[in-house]
């Protein structure tokens, strides 16, 4: 039977990962996976590499190729380096301070705010401009839209030569008429304009938080979609694009809300190590991805990455819903330098793909974290299978150089890098459990990525970690998980109500009109109406309180019986999450606010087959020594990963290789295979 292939590509800031699976026939065959080197200047070029290199692999032709998966980082890096020129807003009349007024928060470490300084709004206010009408909080017209004040406005863009331009207006939410009117003006005053409608982006109160995701969503648009543009063009089967949310999407819906695609890489990190461990047993874990540029880390609790609309890329809050990740500037590629005080920094710079580690001879003059490991014996010299040899030499006289300054041996100082990386990594860690109420110490940790698994064993001594577990590939496991996500859409309504005055049929009707828009969007995708999938959830809070508590919602009519589950799994969650709640207490009632629709298109996942168990003896797996610093240079046993069965034991010191990443097991540690091909790291 002829081949269907599957492939999934994750561009990082120094590698493209690539998985291909075979899903012809009667089942899926393994996985192949490849890696190529990122292309920053043009991410499409890294793309179109690996999609050629993995077809080499197999001896495939494009026309074999049934569809792609793609994770992508460009909406996040344009956002991360403030690339934001050239960006318009549109706003309600009397509202044109909207942006300078924002929040009063003022971040952690500024106790009087005396001594804080707003950064400089996405949209200066001379690039401001406002329109006449004016809704009320439940979408009734006051004042009619003023069409020539619209027309004034667009004109004003037109001749500024400013393309991208966010429409956000009063209210929006409850009726979009207004927005959808200015859009009708832009495209015929100004054709050449790229618009993002609030109504579009975020039908949610909160008009700061609403104006800005709007705005975040038109300032990354041109350059998304001339991206998605050209890798499309080559890409030679329908192309799906990675979400913030935990779904994918076709290119073509993607490029209406570019927005949703913030965080589609570490996403599809978090799901495909979510996917990883509930197979192997573990519904529950702290996942850590470790690329060359930076880590990222989220938490899976019950086999499903956490999700939030509070987060942020960079000093622009996206109010989007997306996995809970923290990302630390502390990957393969972070800088180690000597700061003016005389200690010793690393990160968050990043010497990135090009032109990289000392080690990589591509011209690169700082030391980084990879070169510390290349010194201390931790890696192999060669990367991929020989693909990539290292210069060791160069990496030991720039560790050479830095040492001196900071009156160290080279040892002391490779070893200081990695020790400041790894407490980078832990606090990264500490932030998403600690910070949200979770121990730490009762999860196990899932490392991957090309580095992940590097700094495995110290975070286990530095957190108190139960065990870590490193997926087979780990440096393709967000690639991978590209493979096991399915088709996701998220849509939103305000209805704020208090639960004694909730009406159900108008609970009801907008749960109804929710799940007619995500059906809509599913039959766009190409699924059926028997082969779709709602998920309902519900925003509350205590009336009073500032801001909500997300919960899921069943299935079935919207009557008492559901109104009553919704509030009493709020009070649960408010208690899980805060210590107390308020239940059975008249003097805080509840109060709805959002009631939200995950539209799921549902694919085939792809099997984790049981590996057979071997013979206990792990030195058929054995293929030399060489000196590794671990603490003292001795000559340490190296293993072949891809040689080693379950039941085998193997006991640190050691170095454990394969062919996108490596784990150096510390002394003191243990790594045993599990049935599903995990090596599950230990403390002895």
């Amino acid at each position: 039977m002829a081949r269907r292939l599957r492939i999934g590509i994750d561009t990082g800031g120094t590698f493209t990962d690539v998985v291909a699976l075979d899903v012809g026939g009667d089942g899926a065959g393994e996985p192949v996976t490849t890696k190529t080197p990122s292309t920053p200047a043009d991410p499409a070029e890294g793309f179109a590499a690996g999609v050629a290199k993995v077809l080499g692999l197999l001896g495939a032709s494009p026309d074999e190729v049934a569809a792609l998966s793609h994770g992508t980082t460009v909406a996040t890096n344009r956002l991360l380096e403030d690339r934001i020129d050239g960006l318009g807003f549109v706003t309600t009349e009397g509202f044109e301070a909207m942006l300078e007024i924002a929040r009063q928060s003022v971040p952690d470490g500024y106790g009087n705010s005396y001594f804080w300084v707003k950064p400089p709004r996405i949209v200066p206010a001379h690039r401001v401009r406002t329109v006449g009408g004016r809704l009320d909080h439940t979408g009734a017209e006051l004042r009619p839209f003023d069409e020539e004040s619209a027309v004034a406005a667009a004109c004003w863009f037109r001749d500024a030569g400013i393309r991208a331009i966010g429409v956000c207006f009063l209210h929006s939410y409850a009726n979009p008429a207004h927005e959808l009117a200015m859009r009708e003006v832009l495209r015929r005053e100004h054709p050449d304009a790229v618009v993002s409608l609030s109504c579009e982006v975020l039908r949610e109160y909160r008009e700061y938080e609403r104006s800005v995701t709007t705005l975040v969503d038109a300032a990354v648009k041109p350059a998304m979609n001339g991206y998605l543009a050209r890798i499309a063009a080559r890409a030679p089967a329908r192309l799906l694009v990675m979400k913030s949310n935990g779904g994918v999407l076709s290119a073509d819906e993607v490029a209406r809300q570019p927005i949703t695609t913030v965080l589609s890489g570490p996403a599809a990190g978090a799901l495909g190590a979510a996917f990883v461990a509930s197979r192997s047993g573990r519904g529950s874990v702290v996942t850590l991805d470790g690329g060359g540029t930076s880590t990222d880390v989220a938490v899976v609790l019950d086999g499903e990455p956490t999700v939030t609309t509070e987060g942020a890329i960079g000093r622009h809050p996206v109010k989007i819903p997306m996995i809970d990740i923290v990302t630390v500037g502390a990957g393969g590629g972070s800088v180690a330098r000597r700061s003016p005080d005389g200690a010793l920094k690393v990160g968050p710079r990043s010497a990135g793909a090009d032109p990289g580690p000392l080690c990589y001879g591509r011209g690169g003059t700082e030391v980084t974290v990879t070169d510390a490991h290349a010194v201390l014996g931790r890696i192999p010299p060669h990367l991929l299978g020989g693909e990539v040899p290292l210069d060791v030499p160069a990496a030991r006289a720039g560790l050479e150089a830095l040492a001196a300054g900071l009156g160290l041996s080279v040892e002391r100082a490779a070893s200081g890098i990695l020790e400041i990386s790894a407490w980078n990594q832990a606090n990264a860690i500490r932030q998403i459990t600690v910070q949200r109420g979770l121990d730490v110490r009762d999860y196990p940790l899932v490392a991957f990525g090309g580095s992940g698994p590097l700094l495995a064993c110290r975070l286990l001594d530095v957190l108190g970690l139960p065990a870590a577990v490193i997926p087979e590939n780990p440096g393709n496991l967000s690639a991978f998980g590209l493979l096991t996500v399915d088709v996701k859409n998220d849509h939103v309504r305000t209805r704020v109500v208090r639960d004694a005055e909730l009406d159900a049929a108008a609970l009801a009707g907008a749960f109804a009109e929710l799940e007619d828009e995500a059906g809509a969007a599913l039959a766009r995708e190409g699924f059926p109406e028997e082969r779709r999938r709602f998920a309902r959830s519900a925003d509350l809070r205590y009336y009073g309180q500032a801001f909500e508590v997300r919960v899921t919602a069943p299935a079935g009519a919207p009557d008492e019986a559901f109104r009553a589950e919704v509030v009493r799994r709020f009070h649960d969650a408010h208690e899980d999450r805060y210590g107390y709640c308020h239940r059975d207490d008249p003097r805080h009632p509840v109060e709805w606010v959002n009631l939200r629709v995950s539209g799921i298109g549902p694919i085939d996942r792809p099997p984790l087959p049981e590996r057979p168990p071997g013979d206990g003896d792990p030195s058929r797996a054995r293929t030399g020594t060489r000196p590794v610093h671990f603490g003292d240079w001795a000559e340490t046993p190296v293993y072949r990963r891809e040689k080693l069965a379950p039941g085998d034991a193997v006991d640190g010191p050691a170095v454990i290789e394969e062919f996108g990443s490596t784990l150096p097991l510390h002394p003191g540690f243990t790594a045993r295979p599990d049935p599903h091909g995990n090596l599950v790291v230990t403390a002895r």
